[in-house]
């Protein structure tokens, strides 16, 4: 399952039913998971560790140092999850000492072309990066994330689960989760509607963040009364806990 064409470090992992095509790079202290798919002219260096069933396309480069001026060379990874989808000609860079060490990739994610994961990022699973979309370092992307093609988000910022940011979004602050968000620089646009009900959120959830939308946007309250609102708000189904806890624990600010 090896292309007699391709280059596999001896001291590499390469796990059962793995496929790599012809004229791939696979380095030293490199790790890959069982059935995964490695196209074409794509390169891995370590360390990194990749799981099973991943679909990694043609041009990619995965593991490589970080684009840091501090970083020195020390042993950082890269570690990507299970049954991801990454198409062609990304970058995904390792970690840095100061960031922690390691990039973190979950599982079930699809990736689209010319995307890049920068050091110390942390992305979920179910996460969506349309082509073009550019985490710079340290970002956290959370669970069931969509990224819009050419979306930028600046360091350090953080991306609530099941937020969506339509094409062309540059993002300074962070995203709350559920929160749709476009423009440079970004800013909300209601929740994201479609996105809940496709993952089955009921009418009762919906209604409910749509209230919470309003209370964080449309009163003219401060974070902390927003906050301090938002814990009043009716919650059957316990969908403003991620929000709550997401607006506290908030560093940048969120966009507004």
């Amino acid at each position: 399952m090896i292309d007699p064409r391709a280059e596999v470090a001896p001291s590499s992992r390469i796990g059962p039913g793995v496929e790599i095509g012809p004229f791939s790079v696979i380095g030293p202290d490199v790790q890959i998971g069982a059935r995964s798919r490695i196209g074409s002219h794509v390169v891995i260096e370590g360390p990194t560790r990749i799981g099973t069933d991943n679909a990694l396309h043609s041009f990619s480069s995965f593991g490589g140092p970080p684009q840091d001026k501090k970083f020195e060379g020390e042993v950082t990874e890269l570690i990507i999850g299970d049954r991801n989808t990454i198409r062609e000609f990304c970058t995904f860079n390792r970690g840095t000492r100061q960031g922690g060490g390691v990039t973190r990739i979950g599982n079930d994610n699809w990736i689209m072309a010319y995307v890049h994961i920068a050091h110390d990022c942390m992305v979920g699973r179910n996460v969506t990066m349309a082509n073009g979309a550019t985490l710079a370092g340290h970002v956290e992307v959370a669970d069931f994330v969509t990224l819009g093609a050419f979306t930028v988000v600046h360091q350090f910022c953080s991306i609530g689960c099941h937020a969506f940011t339509a094409m062309g979004t540059v993002v300074f602050k962070d995203v709350p989760p559920y929160v749709t968000a476009s423009g440079n620089s970004a800013s909300p646009h209601g929740i994201n509607t479609e996105g809940l009900r496709r993952h089955e959120f009921t009418p009762v959830a919906i209604r409910a963040l749509r209230q919470a939308y309003k209370t964080v946007y449309r009163k003219g309250l401060t974070m902390e009364q927003a906050i301090e609102a938002l814990g009043g708000l009716p919650d059957e189904e316990q969908v403003l806990t991620p929000l709550v806890s997401f607006l506290r624990r908030s560093s940048r600010g969120i966009i507004r």
